[in-house]
Parts: structure tokens; sequence; C-alpha cells
């Protein structure tokens, strides 16, 4: 579909329409967290729990978390020198999500040579272009194991308190487990990912069936495994799935066909792209990993999401497509027409038109056009975590399949027996919360601490007007401590792994750096810090999370960005141009900003 079929006040019109019906004024708070009433929906079925002595001993670095963000800082800084490395996970294992996540189908959605971390350090070839949950799970050990990060490691651990003790310079860590260690250095990947949320309808607590939410997948009620082997235990029952992200996308087609019935329940459609997967050939990948190859790739990726003109696109998927359609568009102009103006006209034109183009192959590929019509996404692609995927719609052609619209409203109730939606009951034997993770929270909120730094000062108070780092990284007030996440940094988050690499590679660097000489500790000035924060909010913001949007984690369900949230934005020039900064600053080696002493 080109751009002159197409009516843009008609669809602004429509995508307004639909927004509206979604707003909601409880925002992030309909949503309730796996525990209290729902403990047992939040214990770990995958591994089980070994009983050991709380520790109490001192380790020169302690990492919260043990998804990606551990795994990678501790494999650098261990390939630093830094050998007395301990990593606190809350999980059974390394992998963060990727622990949690077994349900089936489950599988990355950006590109695996750009996904998974260390590919070129553990020489590991992805099998496929978008590799499969057990494969990432695999690699997670790969790393623990390859840079002995198991031996220290404390497992199904949370931390309940992080206080740094200024006479001794270091922190104490106190754990659900007992535990009261110290480190001379703390780093923080708790991730936005890892705290599981359901939807707060009304009367949850009361059905009798079988519930469990995605990252907690029942295989002993569906049959199946993690691996892949079909759910033979369904043949006879009737099964809702309440929620149509990105997770659901990626479970509903295994459901399909191993259930009896299922009744996918939709708020909101999501945008379903095709993912054309394939395998990655041995021969070609031997002729691009030389050395230096996954930086490159990373390079790659950013540069074909920047505003340049890349020659080359490695990655060539869903992220990079509509960036290259923007520039396709901006190109066609006379240069002196390229304004900031006419590259937003180009951005929504092209949005526009691969909307429609995703909204059409609804009625290519769904045979009840009813049920075609509903999936529709009517927003802007990037309003909603994009999806790509190549047997979801098919799934809808499935003779036990049905699609509960709600146009909005969502389940309305949830009884003994089943569900009601659009004033129906629906009995069923057993209900998949495919809900997510708490994103929208404050940071401390989710960590399930709250770090006490110098003066008695909590990260909270710290941060009660909004972030405040230098580099997304660094506090004042809290020396010795790295927290790793996106905001205040690159912000990329088609590749969330690309930030904890860069960020991994300046902890490495400022660690090594202050052991060689002999410091005690180090942590920003509050000059840099503030003048960093400025430059962070100097900017237009993000693309995503505008309050035009139909309601969802990026947009603070409709609420849009608050004061404090806008703190949450990356650098104003955008992850290339942050890149390149940090990697100035820690070649220089002069670490400007920060103060060691």
């Amino acid at each position: 579909m080109t751009q002159t079929t197409l009516d843009k006040d008609a669809l602004k019109q429509k995508y307004a329409e639909e927004r509206d019906k979604r707003l909601r004024a409880d925002g992030n708070e309909q949503y309730v967290r796996l525990e209290g009433t729902f403990d047992d929906l939040a214990a770990d079925p995958y591994t089980p729990r070994q009983e050991r002595d709380p520790v109490t001993d001192h380790v020169t670095f302690a990492f919260i978390g043990g998804g990606f963000a551990g795994l990678v800082v501790g494999a650098r800084l261990k390939q630093a020198g830094i050998d007395s490395v301990r990593i606190i996970e809350k999980g059974g294992d390394f992998g963060g999500t990727w622990y949690w996540n077994r349900y089936p189908g489950a599988q990355c959605d950006t590109a695996s040579m750009i996904y998974l971390p260390l590919l070129e350090e553990t020489g590991h070839m992805p099998t496929e272009k978008y590799v499969h949950a057990p494969e990432i799970r695999d690699h997670c050990g790969r790393i623990g194991t390859q840079f002995d990060l198991y031996d220290q490691a404390l497992f199904h651990t949370e931390v309940t308190a992080l206080e740094w003790q200024e006479d001794k310079a270091h922190w104490l860590i106190k754990t659900s487990r007992g535990d009261a260690f110290t480190a001379k250095y703390v780093g923080m990947g708790t991730g936005p990912l890892h705290v599981a949320k359901l939807p707060g309808i009304a009367g949850i607590e009361r059905f009798k069936g079988k519930a469990f939410h995605t990252s907690r997948w029942d295989y002993e009620y569906t049959g199946g495994s993690p691996d892949g082997a079909p759910m033979d235990k369904l043949g006879d029952k009737r099964v809702a799935i309440i929620g149509t992200g990105a997770t659901a996308v990626q479970c509903v087609p295994h459901l399909a066909k191993a259930a009896k019935e299922l009744l996918v329940f939709q708020r909101t459609p999501s945008s379903i792209d095709v993912r054309d997967n394939s395998p990655i050939d041995p021969d070609w990948f031997e002729s691009i990993a030389t050395p230096g190859w996954q930086q490159r790739w990373y390079d790659n990726f950013v540069d074909n999401q920047s505003q340049g003109f890349p020659e080359e696109d490695y990655v060539m998927d869903g992220w990079t497509e509509l960036s290259r359609r923007i520039r396709e568009k901006v190109q066609a102009l006379p240069p002196t027409k390229w304004t900031p103006e006419t590259v937003l006209e180009a951005f929504e034109d092209a949005d526009f038109e691969k909307m429609s183009e995703i909204r059409a192959r609804c009625d290519s590929v769904v045979e009840d056009k009813d049920t075609a019509e509903n999936l529709k996404a009517w927003y802007r692609q990037l309003c909603k975590r994009p999806c790509f995927h190549d047997q979801y719609l098919q799934a809808f052609n499935e003779p036990g399949t049905r699609l509960i619209h709600t146009d909005g409203k969502g389940v309305e109730e949830i009884m003994e027996t089943g569900l009601v939606a659009n004033g129906q009951d629906y009995e069923v034997d057993c209900i998949v919360y495919a809900s997510g993770f708490e994103v929208g929270s404050d940071y401390t909120a989710r960590a399930g601490f709250d770090p006490i730094g110098k003066s008695g000062l909590a990260l909270s108070d710290a941060w009660a007007d909004g972030m405040r780092t230098l580099h997304g990284l660094n506090v004042n007030g809290f020396p010795n401590a790295f927290i790793v996440q996106p905001s205040q940094a690159a912000n990329l988050i088609s590749n969330v792994p690309h930030n904890i690499v860069d960020h991994a590679n300046t902890i490495a660097s400022i660690v090594s750096h202050a052991e060689a000489q002999g410091h005690a500790s180090v942590e920003p000035t509050l000059e840099a810090q503030d003048a960093w924060v400025s430059l962070v909010l100097s900017g237009q913001g993000m693309m995503i999370g505008s309050t035009e949007c139909t309601p969802g984690y990026y947009n603070n369900e409709g609420a849009g960005l608050s004061e404090k949230n806008r703190h949450g934005l990356g650098h104003p020039a955008g992850a290339k141009a942050y890149f390149a900064h940090i990697a100035n600053w820690r070649e220089s080696g002069e670490f400007k900003g920060l103060t060691f002493s």
C-alpha cells in the first residue's frame, strides 16, 4: 500500500478513537504483583531451592541480578583481573528474565547476532536468526561457566538491604537468606522485566481451576517442556489466555495446537509483522566472525536507526526497516529541504504506510473476517512493543481457537469457573496470565531494596524528583556503586543488551583504574551529575511514550511521561551519540566527572 492511498487525517482520528476507549484512571495501579494472596503463583517451578548457611564474608564486587547485566559485568571484571566477583540472583540459576520465561515458543525479538552478549568471547554461533529461550539460557550458563561466575554466586536469594559504610569504605549487603556480607563495589542490574504482574481483575483470587503466569509455566499441568515437547495434557482442556502482547504472541500458537479450546482475551491487539526466522549458515558465520565482529554488528544496528545514511544493514529486521523507509523518503527530497520538520513528516508517512501493511496482513492470513478485523492494531508502530511472528495470526485459523475481543475494556470479572467479558460468561479449566512484568513503578520499588548511601541518604530520596546520574551509571552520594540500565545513557530499547555491554565496559574501566591506583572509593561530582542530567533533559524526548498513543507501558498506561519519568530519557542526540561519547570518555583515561579518593 502506498502513501497516495492513505487518508492520514482519517487514520489519526481512528487512532485517537481507539486510544480513548482504553484510557483508564487507575493507570499502572490496575496491576497487582505475584505476592501475598498470589504467593503460590510466584514460586519457582523450575529449580528446587537448596538450603545453605548464611554468608558473612567480603568480596571485591557484588552484583545484584543474574541476567545479562550481571553476567556481562562479571565477565568484563574477570577479564580485567578482578577475581572476587559475586552475583546475587533471585532465580535458581543465571538468566534473569530468561530464567523465568520458559513458556512454549519463547524466543528473542531482536536478532540473536546482536541480542546474545559475548558471542565473540565465548565462540558461540547462534543456531537461528532469532534463537529460542533454551539456547539463550544455555548461553547464560556458558558465560557463567567460562568466566567462573558460579563459584561465589548466590541463587534463590534476594537483596533486602544495601548500605554504604563510610568508615570502612564498603557496602553491607543483607539478603532474604540471612546473609550479611560486604563488598567494596556493588552493581545493580535488576532490570525492568523481573517483577511479574497480574491484571487486577475483580475476583481474580476466586478461580478454582488451574491458573499460572507465563513466567511460571506449569508443564506438570500442560505437559510438554521448555525445549518444545508438545503439551499433551491439554487435549481435553478449555484454556483462556489473558493478554496479547509479545509473550502471548509467542505462546498462543502452541496453545492453539494443544488445547481442546483456546480463548484469547484481547484488550488491545499487537502489531504483528513478518518474523521470517531462519537457521544461521555455519559457513556464512565463519566468514563474518572475524575479530571485533560483534561490536561491528552493534555499531551497524545503531547506525541503521540513526539519521545518517549507512551503506549496509547487517541485521535487516523490523527495527531497521522503519528507519530505512524514513531515510528513503528523506533522500527523495532535495538536501535543502532536509529539516527536522521534514524528517518528522517522513517518519509519520513511513509509519502510516507500514502499519497499513501490517493491518492488511491480518486480512491475508486470518480466514474469519471479523477476527481479522479485530486483530488489527490502530496505532503507530512504536506506540507499543512491535511484534514479529509467522504463526500467531495463523493460530486463529485453528478450529478450537477463538479471539474474545473486548474492544479495549478487558476482562470484567473472574469467577470460580471462568471469566466474564463483554457481559458473557466463559467457563474454562485453565487461565494463563500473559500480563508481563512491572515497568512503570519506581526503581527502588521494583528492585525490592532502597540503597542507603553517604550520610544515610536513600536512593529513593535522592531520586524523589527523578533519576539523577552521571552517564546513567553512577550516582553522587553513592560511592563505588553502579546501576546498569539504559536510561540517561544510550536508551537503546530496540536492543537492551547493547546498553548492558557498553555499561560493563565502562564499569570494568573505572574499577580497574581505581584498583590500579589504590583508591578506596569513586563517585561522580555533583557538578558533573547535574550537567549530565541537564544535557539529558535538553533533548526533544523519545518518539515513543506520547499520550497520543494507545495506553501501554511505553507511555505510562496513557498518562504520558511525568516530570519525574522524563528523567528516564537518553542522550538527546540518540544512542549513537552516547556510545561515541562514552567510548571517548573511557579511552581518555581521565574519567572526567568522577572523583577517586
